[in-house]
């Protein structure tokens, strides 16, 4: 087991070594697709996953104040509901693992992933709407709201004192949108082996699994997800033993009813660190997910090296990770099924597909 947690530590210096961990002034630039080719040597492939029509400065020309818009909307609502940054995270997590980062999660019409009873809780549609609504002023039919919302899951959360990353861009927005397919997201219940099935189909992995689900750093659950774990475990009109006895006593007080909300973390839930992790270590995951991550031989040593380590390596690596996620399955200008919304919510035909 020693000799698990030490190959996990290892593999931890490694991953956070990517340039990411570095100040935006050391983040490299980029030509490509939309973007200002200065003639030198492009070597963003070497570190960065992105789809080769994506570039790290795609608007500097075209929408040159696009971040900045964005991140400055994010503070303002932000600072009247404090909320929606962990809202904004869920909901790129609720996008891109679906049919990737295409912004089908914002269309709102009969039969959406909107619509689905599992995207019930989402927040965060009006902020969005709002970004693009003061994006279209400034630079008309040019940023999507797929960059957007990718944009606005970092500048929250920095903003919740999480690290940066770079983002590229030149994103294009999917046309159509199926309840359907929101039975991709993982859900609170599922097992180890199903989340990594899932992960690994976005081209993910174990270690992202472990990072990404530390975003349960911050944010709140919905008692309804986890009641079955409170007063009726596998059928036994019980707790789940596997909580830490304590902690299942406040959460059954916490969620008597299933529209009463609790903190992922519940030491530090508004804090951007590793307590989650360390939380983990004590059985006091709050969703069946959580937990399942300390059960499993395969995930428990990355676990306790978070943990144990500094809340940085944390932080670092969640930047790795996230600028991995919000390159999952982007719809690019050579991409016919893709398009510039207008309007975050609906498709420019208008049509219903």
């Amino acid at each position: 087991m020693k000799l698990a947690v030490v190959s996990a530590v290892v593999l931890l210096v490694v991953f956070v070594a990517w340039p990411v961990s570095a100040g935006r002034k050391d983040v490299p630039g980029t030509g490509g697709y939309g973007g200002d080719d200065d003639g030198g040597d492009d070597d963003t492939q070497s570190w960065f996953p992105l789809d080769n029509q994506l570039s790290l400065n795609y608007y500097d020309k075209i929408c040159p104040n696009f971040e900045k818009i964005v991140d400055n909307k994010v503070r303002e609502w932000t600072k009247s509901d404090a909320s929606l940054g962990p809202a904004l995270l869920r909901l790129i997590f609720h996008d891109c693992g679906v049919t990737g980062c295409d912004a089908s999660v914002l269309l709102d019409y009969e039969g959406t992933e909107r619509r689905s009873p599992a995207s019930k809780n989402l927040r965060g549609f009006e902020l969005i709407d709002d970004i693009k609504s003061e994006l279209e002023k400034s630079c008309p039919g040019l940023a999507s709201c797929a960059d957007i919302l990718t944009a606005a899951s970092r500048a929250a959360t920095v903003q919740l004192g999480g690290p940066y990353w770079p983002n590229a861009y030149g994103r294009r927005d999917s046309k159509a949108s199926y309840a359907r397919d929101v039975e991709k997201v993982p859900s609170g219940r599922r097992d180890v082996t199903a989340l990594l099935e899932t992960f690994q189909s976005y081209g993910l992995n174990i270690l992202d699994l472990v990072v990404l689900s530390g975003a349960h750093t911050i944010g709140q659950a919905y008692c309804g997800t986890i009641q079955s774990r409170l007063y009726n475990y596998n059928g036994t009109s019980g707790t789940d033993p596997s909580i830490e006895p304590k902690y299942a006593d406040y959460l059954r007080r916490k969620c008597r009813w299933a529209t009463e909300t609790v903190s992922l973390d519940a030491i530090t839930p508004a804090v951007f660190d590793n307590q989650y992790y360390i939380n983990l270590q004590k059985n006091m995951g709050v969703l069946t997910t959580d937990q399942e991550l300390v059960k499993d031989p395969r995930t428990a040593p990355l676990v306790k090296a978070f943990a144990e380590q500094p809340p940085q390596m944390f932080r670092q690596q969640f930047a790795v990770s996230m600028a991995k996620l919000v390159n999952v399955g982007v719809l690019t200008g050579e991409d016919r099924t893709g398009e510039i919304r207008k309007v975050c919510s609906k498709s420019n035909s208008g049509a219903a597909y």
